[in-house]
């Protein structure tokens, strides 16, 4: 753990971010168009309109990732975290959520949001001990999201 940084979003490592996502989506889901959107476009769909991505490297390999979009003002949505398969199980997960929480804060937000799915069991565990709670989800939000969780920053 001792070789673990969090590091901010460059251009540099978009293939990264693109790379560790894909992996994650595909073996569980089928990508989405706000998938493809957010995957081609990072700065222009999450970082641009207010948000952030971060990475998590491990010595010189970025092996997780994690964003924050905008929803509203205040409101903030916790997307795209994923870590590659070799870092599993390292804390990485737990050191991403912890960070993007301290983004958020540091942007304003009083509430930070995220929409996952049962079928994936550690993250939820993850989101749980960094004090998330269930909420009720929108109706057809997003196709593969069958929980919602919510975090009070203030």
């Amino acid at each position: 753990m001792s070789d673990l940084s969090i590091i901010p979003y460059s251009p540099d490592y978009k293939a990264d971010f693109v790379a560790i996502t894909k992996a994650w989506v595909e073996d569980y889901f089928t990508l989405e168009p706000f998938d493809i959107a957010q995957l081609e476009n990072p700065e222009q769909v999450i970082i641009q309109p207010g948000g952030d991505i971060i990475f998590a490297k491990m010595g010189d390999e970025v092996v997780g990732t994690v964003g924050l979009a905008k929803a509203e003002d205040g409101i903030f949505e916790m997307v795209k975290m994923g870590v590659k398969p070799v870092a599993q199980g390292k804390g990485v997960g737990m050191l991403l959520g912890k960070a993007i929480i301290e983004k958020a804060k540091e942007m304003g937000g009083k509430k930070l949001v995220l929409y996952s799915s049962t079928k994936l069991q550690p993250a939820l565990h993850i989101y749980k001990k960094l004090g998330f709670y269930e909420s009720v989800p929108e109706a057809g939000k997003y196709c593969r999201c069958d929980v919602k969780m919510e975090l009070d920053l203030v």
